[in-house]
C-alpha cells in the first residue's frame, strides 16, 4: 500500500477541518490523502443503480464532496475515497496502521465538557499503533496568524519520551519549514515554594541542570534534521500545564503516550490529557516504546 494519512471523515465540521489539516500534511511531505468513512449500515455496492434508490448516496456525497474540495486547493495531491461497512472505531484503529498517520476531528471542548470527547476519538487515540492528530473546527474570526502559529511544539520528557516522539516532531517541523519549540515542565518541590512564588536560588538550580539534560537529550535531532530552527523552554510548572500554555496558536502540539504492553489497558498520561482536552491548537499523539 502507497504511503498515506488517513482523515476520518463524518461531515461535521470538526472533521472537514481535520481532512484540510490532512491535506496540507499531505502535500508537504509528498504522501496520498486517504478520505475514510465507516459506517456499519452501508449497503452492499450493487453494479448498477440510479442515485433515487442508492442507500449509500449521502455516504458517497459526502465523501466526494470533500474529494472535490481538496483537489481544486491541492491540484497535485493524490486524494482518494474509502467507504467501509464497518464499526467506525474499529475501522479507524486498521486505517491507522496502515497509514503514516490518523487525522481526526475534535470539538471544541470547555469545562465539565471536557472530559468527555466522544465515543470514537479517545479510544481511538489511546489504541493506536501511529500517530493520531486531533484537528478543531477552523475558527471564523480572519486576520493575520500570530507568530507561534509558524512553530511546531513538542512536549518533552527527558528520559521517557522516546525516539518516535522527537523524530515525528523534528519531521513534520522539517515538512512544513517551520521552527520546533521543545517545551519541558516541571513543578517546584513543596519545599521550595513560597507565598510569592518560588525560592529562587532552586529555581535557578533546576533550571540550569534541567537545560543542560535538554539540551543533551536534542543534540541527536539538532544533527539529523539541520534545517530546523530550535528554541526550547523550560517552565516551573505541572508539565500539562506548561505545555497547554506554550502551544497556544501554534500551528501542532506533539505530545507523547506510552504504547501499551500486551494486557495492559490503554490508556493516555496527564499531560496527553490536558492537550486534547484543553489544547486551541490541532494536537498529535505519538505513540512511542
Amino acid at each position: 500500500m502507497q504511503p498515506a494519512i488517513t482523515v476520518g471523515l463524518d461531515g461535521s465540521p470538526e472533521s472537514l477541518a481535520a481532512a484540510r489539516w490532512a491535506a496540507d500534511e499531505a502535500e508537504n511531505r509528498g504522501l496520498t490523502l486517504r478520505l475514510l468513512h465507516a459506517w456499519p449500515l452501508l449497503a452492499p455496492e450493487p453494479a448498477r443503480v440510479t442515485a433515487e434508490v442508492d442507500q449509500n448516496y449521502w455516504a458517497k456525497r459526502l465523501v466526494h464532496t470533500a474529494q472535490a474540495e481538496l483537489r481544486a486547493h491541492h491540484p497535485d495531491l493524490v486524494v482518494v475515497g474509502n467507504l467501509v461497512a464497518e464499526d467506525a472505531q474499529e475501522a479507524l484503529l486498521q486505517a491507522a496502521s496502515e497509514s503514516e498517520m490518523l487525522v481526526l476531528g475534535s470539538r471544541g471542548l470547555e469545562a465539565v465538557e471536557s472530559y468527555f470527547m466522544g465515543d470514537v476519538s479517545m479510544p481511538v487515540v489511546a489504541r493506536a499503533e501511529r500517530p493520531v492528530v486531533l484537528v478543531r473546527a477552523e475558527p471564523t474570526a480572519e486576520g493575520p496568524a500570530p507568530a507561534a502559529a509558524a512553530r511546531v511544539v513538542v512536549a518533552l520528557k527527558l528520559h521517557d519520551s522516546g525516539e518516535e516522539l522527537l523524530d515525528f516532531a523534528f519531521h513534520t517541523a522539517a515538512a512544513r519549514g517551520v521552527a520546533l519549540l521543545a517545551v519541558h515542565g516541571r513543578s517546584v518541590p513543596l519545599h521550595a515554594r513560597t507565598p510569592w512564588g518560588a525560592d529562587h536560588e532552586v529555581a535557578e538550580e533546576m533550571t540550569r541542570k534541567t537545560q543542560k539534560e535538554l539540551s543533551r537529550a536534542l543534540r541527536p535531532w539538532h544533527e539529523k534534521y539541520p534545517q530546523v530552527e530550535v528554541a526550547d523552554s523550560i517552565r516551573l510548572a505541572s508539565p500539562a500545564k506548561a505545555v497547554v500554555q506554550a502551544a497556544e496558536g501554534s500551528a501542532l502540539l506533539v505530545v507523547g503516550r506510552r504504547a501499551h504492553r500486551h494486557g495492559v489497558a490503554p490508556h493516555l498520561g496527564p499531560v496527553a490529557h490536558a492537550a486534547l482536552h484543553h489544547g486551541r491548537c490541532p494536537v498529535a499523539v505519538v505513540p512511542h516504546d
